[in-house]
């Protein structure tokens, strides 16, 4: 094989690993931390190795899956944004063809790991895969996308359920909308990121619905979340390190404030990019929870 073959084989791994944001961790982590969560919360303890793996990869599989949908879907909307001008798609260096040809082969690798778990687990990804591509067509239309996204980054939760428990209870379900109000927090800030190019564009965000009171709203969704799983925890007699670990994850819910307060690009990106943490800092709460209960 030839020196340009490799490099341009090369070449082309690296925009396939930039389409699928593979230096940037911090969205499959946003996915993970909840959805490993509730699988403690599903299983009451330690779920099994077999259930960690598949969630672990499942979720990285269809994040990266997420991406190259997304990509292809706000391709226009891109190039008018200053941070998302050079994504592969938008700036031409892949065809939409190579971009969904990856989504649907990461989204099947996926489907392989599910398709090693149970009946119901296997029937609650169609409806998840259905969520995941239409939260991009949803930012034209909804007034708080975000809201959409909220519902794809917490299907993990009933899932984890399904596979545990072969059914989702109505405690899932709290999980679940606890979650979403985290997902609006940290989407918001994002959007807060690009609001003066997304008003140029005309898209919908909920940094733009929420006008002067994004902030607020910012910190009422941290409020809502960290409330609704603290009362998750209690219902489940978790140990006091399941409470210490919420105050922690309050506290950065509050540094976040001092991030974003002044609605500087710098800050409320840094304030999204570290949202990881505090959903870390909640599993790790749950772990603890049960192994000191």
């Amino acid at each position: 094989m030839s020196a340009s073959l490799v490099t341009a084989g090369r070449s082309r791994l690296s925009l396939y690993l930039d389409l699928i944001r593979w230096n940037r961790p911090a969205g499959w982590l946003l996915l993970l931390w909840p959805s490993l969560a509730a699988l403690w919360f599903a299983a009451d303890g330690f779920p099994g190795w077999h259930l960690l793996v598949v969630f672990v990869l499942g979720t990285i599989l269809m994040r990266s899956a997420g991406c190259c949908v997304n990509d292809v879907a706000d391709r226009d909307f891109d190039r008018h944004v200053k941070r998302t001008a050079q994504r592969p798609v938008t700036s031409g260096a892949l065809s939409v063809v190579e971009a969904l040809s990856l989504g649907a082969f990461l989204a099947l690798a996926a489907f392989a790991l599910v398709l090693t778990t149970i009946r119901a687990t296997v029937l609650w990804s169609f409806a998840a895969l259905g969520v995941t591509l239409v939260y991009p067509f949803a930012k034209r239309f909804m007034s708080i996308p975000q809201a959409v996204l909220g519902i794809a980054f917490s299907f993990g939760i009933p899932m984890a359920f399904a596979a545990v428990q072969s059914s989702v209870p109505v405690f899932a379900w709290w999980l679940l909308v606890g979650n979403l109000f985290w997902v609006l927090a940290y989407d918001t800030e994002y959007a807060m990121v690009d609001r003066d190019d997304d008003l140029k564009i005309g898209m919908k965000t909920s940094a733009i619905t929420f006008g002067r009171f994004d902030v607020t709203a910012v910190m009422a969704s941290y409020a809502i979340y960290l409330g609704i799983w603290a009362a998750a925890g209690t219902s489940r007699q978790l140990a006091p390190a399941f409470h210490g670990a919420i105050a922690l994850a309050a506290a950065q819910a509050l540094w976040h404030w001092k991030l974003i307060r002044g609605r500087t690009r710098d800050g409320c990106f840094k304030a999204f990019r570290l949202n990881h943490w505090l959903g870390f800092t909640v599993f790790a709460g749950v772990v603890s929870g049960y192994l000191l209960r």
